[in-house]
């Protein structure tokens, strides 16, 4: 495994013995994936056992082993746990609505998304133990983080069509790899409003950052240098007119030789 996380898609089954099928049993699981984040969290993965992990949920290592044949098994059950938590905040983004907001308002979302993603304690310990002790991870790796930079260049490309695929990806890559080295800062730090500051200042950050390629006024830059007609498709300006189509003005790109209309341009 390289930098940063996630999921790697050729991996799509946990590390259960067993699926529970009742409510009590399906509570008992995340009893103990809760406790074994503690647990990780307080001695570290190499250094934790079974028994500990039995004794912080308050159950019998007899019933953990139900479920799970050893901690390796446990730790990949929490992997996916964490990685269907970050998917499902992905997919319930409104991208249409949010990129519609003023870019401190639109940061601000994205931020809380993820403050409240790592406030559920597998989620956190995953993110914490991915940057110090990668090599026991079985199902996550840098695809995801990749997906996450898919993820924000997309919100981006719809805040400013007139950015390049390349200027997508340079600034959603910044973005998410220096969010991730506050994150993990923050997540490590035991004090919760130290916690809460740092958040704050990845919005800054942001913001600060991403203002002049997407900020509240860029929408009227756009429109403006639609007005003097750039190609739509390589945003050069050395364009002529070529006739008419349906009472609309055409116009031909003379650098990448593609045509277009007056209201596209």
């Amino acid at each position: 495994m390289t930098n940063d996380s996630y999921l790697s898609t050729n991996k799509s089954t946990d590390g259960l013995r067993r699926q529970p099928s009742q409510k009590r049993g399906k509570a008992r699981v995340e009893k103990i994936l809760e406790a074994a984040a503690a647990v990780f969290d307080e001695v570290g993965y190499e250094a934790a056992t079974t028994h500990q992990i039995a004794a912080k949920a308050g159950t019998a290592v007899g019933s953990l082993y139900q479920f799970f044949p050893d901690k390796a098994s446990i730790f990949n059950t929490m992997e996916l746990r964490h990685t269907e938590r970050v998917k499902s905040m992905w997919a319930q983004t409104d991208v249409a609505a949010i990129v519609s907001l003023p870019l401190r308002q639109m940061i601000n979302l994205l931020v809380k998304a993820i403050s409240q993603l790592f406030a559920h304690p597998v989620s956190r310990v995953m993110f914490i133990q991915f940057y110090t002790n990668r090599q026991v991870f079985q199902s996550i790796d840098e695809s995801m983080t990749q997906e996450a930079i898919n993820f924000l260049a997309d919100i981006l490309r719809h805040r400013n069509p007139l950015l390049n695929d390349l200027q997508l990806s340079l600034l959603s890559e910044v973005c998410v790899h220096s969010s991730n080295a506050v994150i993990l800062s923050a997540l490590r730090n035991p004090d919760l409003q130290h916690r809460q500051m740092l958040a704050l200042e990845i919005e800054d950050l942001l913001v600060a950052y991403l203002e002049p390629y997407v900020g509240d006024t860029v929408g009227d830059k756009i429109h403006s240098v639609m007005k003097v007609m750039i190609c739509p498709h390589c945003y050069s300006k050395q364009i002529s007119k070529n006739g008419q189509r349906r009472g609309k003005q055409c116009y031909l790109c003379k650098n990448c030789g593609k045509q277009f209309v007056e209201t596209i341009g």
